[in-house]
């Protein structure tokens, strides 16, 4: 079978080790007879489940013992209203860094909740080609906490350090490049991000929460959204996302084998450098509207300078089994993501169909 590369932002590909794992213990996990879909979340096949996945996320990630993980539905768009009514504590401003779409939406559901968003910094004024510089922004000493998204998967740009908030607690939604880099969680009060991306498939949002910023949701917060609820119950209060728990352990696993976050960030820099150097390097066929310094390996922008031919370019690339390559109607043009599981083999094919239709149509 010819190779198919799917470069779609989300729900991604997935390792297909993992899958193949998935096919095999469809209809019986472990000679229990049952699919993991068909378990009992409480029962003792599936609680082992949920306990490796967990224990593998922390020994990926290195997160320490005083962080809980939390297992949870709704996506990261849901976690733009839990985070304030689990961590405002009182308090009614939310420093934000704004760097494009994901930003301003969960702004404006901060703003449901009697709070504001203050912006310490912005990159609209530059169309969102770039972050500002850290040491220019304009903090509230009084924030409840500072929100950013680490990588913006439809402008395509990303962080290429973590902020420093000092007693500040630091919130990042991380949907679109976790695990795709080693971080520091002892920085972060707060990390959130759907699986969908580089973990598992669409259904499971993962939380890693500080202990001491639990247990002070604001009056009113729904049961199922109150953080210290859910870390009690180990993300059980009612049923999880199973089987999404399930692939995502899988997922967790292979990381292991491919040598930990240190490895996968090595081969991240290495896609994203040769997918980036064909477009920088095209005489101006292609174009990629984020500053440099500010690229991100995950989401790759990009556009025809003749957009008469993005049809074509879409049509064409189908043709050589490059799916998914669109750009988001918010920006236009072409996207690729390229997240973990994109082989190397598939940036270069895209490379070279990038390069044929160049020279084709240029």
């Amino acid at each position: 079978m010819t190779p198919v590369f799917n470069f779609s932002a989300g729900p991604a590909v997935l390792p297909r080790e993992v899958l193949l794992e998935v096919q095999n213990e469809l209809l019986d996990w472990h000679g229990s007879g049952m699919s993991v879909m068909e378990m009992s979340h409480r029962g003792k096949e599936f609680m082992q489940i949920a306990a490796e996945a967990e224990e593998d996320l922390r020994a990926v990630m290195g997160i320490p013992s005083n962080y809980k993980v939390l297992f949870l539905q709704g996506g990261a768009t849901t976690q733009f209203a839990m985070v304030p009514m689990n961590l405002l504590r009182g308090r009614s401003v939310v420093d934000f860094v704004d760097t494009g779409h994901w930003s301003k939406l969960a702004m404006k559901e901060l703003r449901k909740f009697g709070a504001t968003p203050h912006i310490v910094a912005s990159g609209e004024a530059n169309g969102y080609r770039d972050i500002p510089a850290e040491e220019g922004w304009q903090r509230n000493p009084d924030a409840a906490y500072l929100h950013y998204t680490s990588n913006e998967t439809i402008g395509g740009v990303e962080f290429q350090s973590t902020p420093k908030t000092g007693d500040v607690p630091l919130v990042c939604d991380m949907s679109s490049n976790f695990l795709s880099r080693p971080v520091d969680v002892s920085q972060f009060g707060l990390i959130y991000g759907g699986a969908q991306k580089n973990i598992g498939p669409a259904g499971l949002t993962i939380v890693i929460v500080r202990e001491d910023l639990l247990g002070q949701a604001i009056a009113g917060t729904p049961t199922m959204f109150d953080y210290r609820i859910q870390a009690e119950g180990d993300s059980m209060y009612n049923t999880p996302p199973t089987f999404a728990i399930y692939v995502a352990g899988l997922v967790f696993k292979w990381m292991q084998r491919q040598g930990g976050l240190k490895a996968i960030e090595q081969r991240n820099i290495e896609k994203a450098a040769l997918l980036y150097e064909t477009i920088d390097t095209s005489a101006g066929f292609y174009r990629c509207p984020v500053d440099k310094p500010y690229r991100s390996r995950m989401n790759v922008p990009f556009m025809l300078a003749d957009a008469s031919l993005d049809e074509a370019f879409i049509k064409e690339a189908k043709a050589r089994n490059l799916l998914q390559l669109k750009g988001h109607r918010a920006l236009g043009g072409m996207r690729a993501s390229i997240y973990n599981a994109m082989p190397l083999e598939g940036v270069r094919a895209l490379t070279g169909f990038m390069q044929d239709f160049a020279r084709h149509n240029g």
